[in-house]
C-alpha cells in the first residue's frame, strides 16, 4: 500500500520547484490505506495542496470504479477538516449552522486525486471513511518538508507558517 502510492506519487525523485511531499498510513475501518500529498506553502504561509495519491486494500472489491469515487470524494472532506474544518462557539451556541457557515473545499482548492484499489481479498473492510483518515497526516507530513515546522493542531489555517 505504502509502496504503491510511494511510487506513483513520486516519492524518491525529485519534487516539482516550490513542492513536497508527505506520506501517511494506517489500518481503519476493516481496510489498509495510504496516500502521498503533494502542497506548496507560500511566503504568506498558505498552503496549497496540489496532487493526492491514495491507495486502499478493503479486502474484497465488488466495484473498483465505485471504491476509487469513494476515495477520491473521501478527500474533500479530509482536506476540508485539515485545511479549514472548526467549530466555534459565542453567546453559548455553535456558530456553523450548515453548510452555508461551515467552508467545505470548493473545487477550485481540491487537487487531482489519483486512486489506487488494491484488493487483496480474504476479509471485507470499508472504502469512504478510512481514506479521510490519511489526508491530515499526508498534507502535514508534506508541509514539515516544506518548512521544517511541525503542526500539532487543527485546522491549518490557524497555523503560523509564514518563513
Amino acid at each position: 500500500m505504502l509502496n504503491a502510492v510511494a511510487e506513483k506519487g513520486g516519492w524518491g525523485t525529485p519534487a516539482p520547484a516550490g513542492r513536497h511531499r508527505g506520506l501517511a498510513a494506517i489500518m481503519g475501518y476493516g481496510s489498509y490505506v495510504a496516500a502521498c500529498a503533494e502542497v506548496s506553502v507560500a511566503a504568506d504561509g498558505e498552503v496549497t495542496v496540489h496532487r493526492i495519491v491514495a491507495a486502499t486494500d478493503p479486502g474484497h472489491a465488488v466495484n473498483p470504479q465505485q471504491i476509487a469515487a469513494q476515495i477520491e470524494g473521501s478527500f474533500a472532506y479530509g482536506l476540508t477538516a485539515a485545511l479549514h474544518g472548526e467549530i466555534t462557539i459565542k453567546g453559548g451556541r455553535v456558530e456553523q449552522e450548515n453548510f452555508d457557515t461551515y467552508p467545505m473545499m470548493r473545487l477550485a482548492e481540491m487537487p487531482a486525486v489519483e486512486s489506487i484499489v488494491m484488493p487483496s481479498g480474504g476479509f471485507w473492510g470499508g472504502v469512504g471513511e478510512p481514506t479521510i483518515a490519511v489526508a491530515a497526516p499526508a498534507v502535514l507530513n508534506a508541509v514539515f518538508a516544506a518548512t521544517g515546522k511541525r503542526v500539532r493542531s487543527l485546522p491549518l489555517k490557524a497555523a503560523d507558517l509564514k518563513t
